[in-house]
């Protein structure tokens, strides 16, 4: 399963990528996700992060949970992730921030084999988690960043 999200952004690239890599600031301007927090950090800003986030269907909210890996490279503008527990274990997943103009191009790539469901693996990552759980946190936690980090670039009101 790969899937892949993508977004220009009339930001700098800075203020993307800190946003991008600051994951437990992410609660306070991406109302999907519950919680975020940081079990293991790096000084590089990486570390063992564990997030849970809503997927929202209609009414309804769907709470998901993951813990990841997490290594942030300032020098390629990129945020990569290692799921380490949870439903999506194995998945590796790539931020990358690059200028565009005068803007900012961010993409995100889930990449993953699927859960360790006989029978029903590939299925369940292709038809259901990837399309409608990954890509559906993926893109509203990429819109939030987008917001966020064009009002600040806007300066205040």
């Amino acid at each position: 399963m790969i899937t892949v999200d993508e977004r220009r952004i009339a930001a700098p690239v800075a203020e993307v990528f800190r946003r991008a890599a600051e994951v437990e600031g992410w609660p306070a301007i991406l109302p999907h996700y519950r919680f975020v927090r940081m079990l293991e950090r790096r000084p590089d800003g990486g570390g063992i992060v564990e997030m849970s986030a809503n997927r929202p269907f209609g009414p309804l909210n769907w709470p998901t949970w993951w813990t990841s890996e997490m290594w942030v490279d300032p020098a390629r503008q990129e945020v990569r992730y290692k799921h380490i527990r949870g439903i999506t274990r194995g998945m590796d997943v790539v931020w990358r921030v690059v200028k565009a103009g005068d803007r900012t191009h961010v993409t995100i790539v889930h990449e993953w084999d699927g859960p360790a469901w006989p029978l029903i693996r590939y299925p369940a990552a292709e038809w259901v988690i990837g399309p409608v759980f990954v890509h559906g946190i993926a893109s509203r936690t990429l819109a939030g960043i987008a917001r966020a980090a064009e009002a600040a670039a806007r300066g205040p009101a």
